[in-house]
């Protein structure tokens, strides 16, 4: 099997994640948010073999944050070296939005799951503490970001942001660098899928249920593990990985 061996990108001048997350720490109003940023997080330069890191993986009524509501959240702490599921958390929490025949067929959580279930405000400060000084490891940025953001924003008036480092992104660009994909592009041939479970395949993981919160968190941690030893090392800083 062809190994591919991927430079590391330097990282943008923006969005300055160290510098924003010291001023949101100055400016948060809520406290649960100043304590999140002002935990910080590894410099640029750090090791991505050295950097504290956490899977976070969100199950919702639909795709767009501004029409739908999180219903699940599991976050799994590790590092390259190992996964801690003893501190494993995972929420089932009342979204503000129905729930839709569509997103329950995903992920299985009913209307009686969610009646006793608590607003994302009522733990949001044990979310946070879970998140802290941890670099997140998400699957296709554009789902838990957003929807934290304007979760929170929703509740306290201010937002969240912060860098993730993106499974899925890191799959693409692993599949536009090698020969097979210029190949198939070549003869017109679909390109290999990114999804999480397909993605996973590839580097021989265990086959696990999907569109759980607390497993797909699990599987996300798993494959960024595989995709550092296969494509990238120990020491490439986690500028190289971050968005």
């Amino acid at each position: 099997m062809t190994v591919i061996r991927l430079r590391p990108r330097a990282s943008p001048p923006t969005p300055g994640w160290p510098e924003y997350l010291a001023r949101r720490a100055e400016a948060a109003k809520d406290p649960r948010l100043a304590r999140f940023f002002a935990a910080g997080l590894p410099t640029p330069e750090t090791p991505i073999g050295e950097a504290p890191m956490v899977a976070l993986d969100m199950e919702t009524t639909g795709l767009d944050e501004r029409r739908h509501a999180i219903v699940s959240i599991g976050v799994v702490p590790f590092t390259l070296g190992r996964i801690a599921l003893s501190r494993r958390r995972y929420w089932v929490v009342r979204p503000s939005r129905p729930l839709s025949e569509e997103s329950v067929t995903f992920h299985h959580i009913t209307h009686a799951d969610i009646a006793r279930a608590p607003d994302l405000d009522e733990i949001l400060g044990e979310l946070l503490e879970a998140l802290a000084g941890r670099l997140v490891v998400v699957h296709y940025r554009h789902i838990e970001r957003p929807f934290l953001d304007a979760a929170v924003k929703a509740r306290v008036g201010e937002g969240i942001m912060f860098p993730v480092i993106d499974t899925m992104s890191l799959e693409a660009r692993i599949h536009r660098q090698s020969l097979l994909a210029r190949f198939k592009r070549w003869i017109g041939r679909p390109p290999a899928s990114i999804r999480l479970y397909d993605s996973r395949a590839r580097y021989g993981l265990p086959v696990y249920s999907g569109h759980h919160a607390l497993i797909d968190a699990l599987a996300t941690a798993e494959l960024l593990q595989a995709q550092v030893a296969r494509h990238y090392s120990p020491t490439t800083p986690v500028s190289a990985l971050w968005s």
